[in-house]
């Protein structure tokens, strides 16, 4: 899978460069998070997570035990009716601080109407870890978007 690589992490605690790219496991985390966020596909969102999973945002600490519960509490499709929203793009996703096991991304996203403007940018703070297994998860979210 992409989203594991026990190589990954052994040479993730060693790199200074705050590009994602040097961090291919944790880049592929990220990019199918978008991806399949985009395609409105929570089950294959959640598979890029860790649970429990905790998102910090709007004044809330929200904790999902299981990926059953966050597809129990999520539609995607409501969210982007809500919202006027057809999709979301990475600005900037940048490791902040890193180590084997552990990786904190600085990011910035901005969201897309329906007929493709721009239309909000939000600053977060992604969490990821590696699990014993080497499959590395988004674990926590802290976000300005409500």
């Amino acid at each position: 899978s992409t989203l594991s690589s026990s190589s990954a992490a052994s040479d993730v605690y060693k790199r200074q460069d705050s590009r994602i790219s040097q961090y291919p496991a944790v880049e592929a985390v990220m990019m199918e998070y978008l991806r399949s966020f985009n395609a409105k596909d929570v089950e294959s969102w959640s598979k890029t997570m860790l649970f429990p999973h905790i998102r910090i945002a709007s004044g809330e600490i929200v904790l999902y035990p299981t990926a059953s519960d966050l597809a129990s509490k999520i539609d995607l499709h409501q969210f982007a009716q809500e919202n006027n929203w057809s999709r979301s793009e990475w600005k900037t996703l940048d490791v902040i601080q890193a180590s084997p096991e552990k990786v904190h991304v600085k990011v910035e996203f901005t969201r897309y109407d329906k007929t493709g403007e721009p239309y909000v940018s939000y600053n977060s703070l992604y969490i990821l870890q590696r699990e014993k297994t080497g499959y590395w998860g988004i674990r926590a979210r802290s976000s300005f978007a409500p």
